[in-house]
């Protein structure tokens, strides 16, 4: 399994200071980042797990590479970058959702040049799990997508669009996601991107039809509390959300991913064009996917559970 994208650093804003002589406000930095935390959770899992990336070697870049390292994620095809680290300032409401404000120019994850990518994805691959900024951004989109149609004839293919409305306009990515599907084998998505997607009014069901006529055989949809919707060609499928105290959602959709692939993962459905994947095999790996994402929101910020805990 492999995943690619960009590392971020969240900052997390702490509440005001009372004493006298501080600053009035202070920031927790934590690692980050979509595709990041998506290959933490895959290996905290067990599924062996390759990070594609281009990783900083300013501070934040080793804070990246230790907690990557520490969770058992391989970085044999990381790209030491001398551009900085992107950095994410989020600001959470009182329902533990992450309001985000970002420092992306010209940063390290967003340089990828086609001999980098082919360097990196070079090998044995059973999936490739990609999506967020480092999809839709200049200059390494594009390189990205063309990587993705060499990739498919290989292994399975997925994609997380990640919206990120205030880094790239969501007309964007509404351009590029015939593209993507064409390119994907599983698209997810969260009801928040799908709001920036399609028309207001359409249903789960219409918009999963459109996705698979641009060539997405499965679409998945996480919805939060309210679980997770599922389109396997057509046939739809929900799983409700374990109750849960939220702390705050920062990276519950990168770890439901994470729960996703590694149960398909499992029942040896990777690695084509999910021709081994049946109602079954879906139901338990959705079911697998809203509890490690359930397990992320008790706790603050993208900190995944390790196989043992669940």
């Amino acid at each position: 399994m492999a995943v690619l994208g960009e590392c971020v650093a969240d900052a997390f804003v702490r509440p005001p200071a009372t004493d006298a002589g501080t600053p009035a406000i202070g920031l927790d930095v934590l690692p980050g980042g979509g595709p990041a935390n998506t290959a933490v959770a895959l290996a905290r899992l067990a599924t062996p797990t390759r990070f594609l990336g281009r990783i900083s070697g300013d501070v934040f870049g080793r804070l990246f590479r230790d907690h990557l390292a520490e969770s058992g994620v391989d970085l044999s095809r990381t790209v030491g970058a001398h551009e900085p680290s992107t950095l994410a300032v989020a600001d959470l409401d009182d329902e533990g959702r992450a309001d985000y404000s970002f420092h992306a120019e010209n940063t390290a994850d967003f340089q990828w040049t086609p001999q980098e990518l082919a360097a990196a994805a070079d090998g044995p691959l059973s999936c490739l799990h990609t999506g967020s900024l480092a999809l839709v951004r200049p200059p390494g989109g594009a390189a990205i997508e063309e990587l993705l149609a060499g990739v498919r004839q290989r292994a399975t293919v997925s994609v997380d669009p990640n919206v990120r409305p205030l880094l790239v306009e969501p007309a964007a990515y509404r351009s590029a996601l015939p593209r993507w599907c064409a390119a994907a084998d599983i698209l997810r998505l969260s009801d928040d991107d799908l709001a920036h997607l399609v028309p207001e009014g359409t249903s789960l069901e219409e918009a999963a039809g459109t996705f698979h006529e641009y060539g997405a055989r499965l679409v998945v949809v996480t919805l939060g509390a309210d679980g997770v919707f599922a389109s396997l060609d057509g046939e739809h499928l929900r799983v409700p959300a374990p109750p849960v105290t939220v702390v705050d959602s920062v990276g519950a959709g990168d770890s439901f991913m994470a729960g996703f692939l590694h149960s398909l993962h499992e029942a040896g459905a990777l690695g084509g064009r999910l021709d081994a994947l049946g109602p079954e095999h879906l139901a338990a790996a959705l079911h697998f996917g809203v509890r490690v994402a359930a397990a992320v929101c008790a706790v603050r910020g993208a900190n995944p559970p390790w196989a043992g805990e669940l």
